[in-house]
């Protein structure tokens, strides 16, 4: 067993963790089929809650791209817009008289109240491809974690790949909305869908910035 090649794969690794980033601006060419692929694969080896939707040998998980300018993105961009104004209007009213919330969901809401002011949701429509994943619902229900894997697997291949990566998580939100599930041609509520923007970034960012491990880090007895 050659240790230099594990210490070079773990060098590799590591420079791909810290450059992980989330990109918002988007240059207007499109990646190749072939890189959307490959993404779309390392989607498919993340873990799944087997337990819940049955063996790897099942239908379990589904992949939709979304290319700017194409008539089923222009379709489903308004549905995602009258999904984060109803967001929007929802938390208002729930923080009205709840002090609690209000305290914990200001960044949300602010979020929510600028992009009915811009009129776009960031990452539909705003990035070369937007990427729905969708895995069927099971029990327990456990595919949202189970989709989180997927999400991670994609952003840390689209960063190996030079790509830009951006999460849209209202995504998660559209699962239940009848006319955007008609575009994926899915049933409404049997399955968990997450939402990724893929493109090149227009703005080279630094590598993430974390506390040192042994601040965060309790060993016990």
């Amino acid at each position: 067993m050659c240790t230099d090649v594990f210490e070079q794969r773990n060098v590799a690794l590591d420079q791909i963790l810290a450059e992980r980033r989330s990109h918002r601006v988007f240059r207007p060419e499109y990646p190749s089929e072939y890189e959307i692929h490959r993404i779309i694969h390392a989607g498919l080896l993340a873990p799944f809650a087997a337990a819940a939707v049955g063996t790897s040998t099942d239908y379990f998980r589904r992949f939709f791209v979304f290319r700017r300018g194409s008539k089923s993105l222009d379709a489903a961009i308004p549905l995602v817009k009258v999904q984060a104004e109803r967001m929007a209007d929802e938390l208002a009213e729930g923080m009205k008289n709840n002090p609690g919330l209000r305290q914990k969901a200001m960044m949300l809401a602010n979020r929510l109240e600028q992009i009915r002011k811009i009129g776009v949701v960031p990452g539909v429509g705003t990035a070369p491809f937007f990427l729905v994943v969708t895995e069927k619902r099971g029990f327990p229900p456990v595919g949202p974690q189970s989709l989180a894997h997927c999400m991670e697997n994609m952003w840390l291949k689209a960063t190996a790949l030079g790509l830009g990566f951006q999460l849209v998580s209202i995504t998660a939100q559209m699962a239940d909305d009848p006319a955007f599930c008609t575009i994926l041609g899915i049933e409404p509520g049997a399955w968990d869908l997450m939402g990724c923007a893929v493109g090149y970034s227009e703005d080279e960012l630094s590598p993430s910035i974390r506390p040192p491990v042994e601040d965060v880090t309790r060993w016990l007895d």
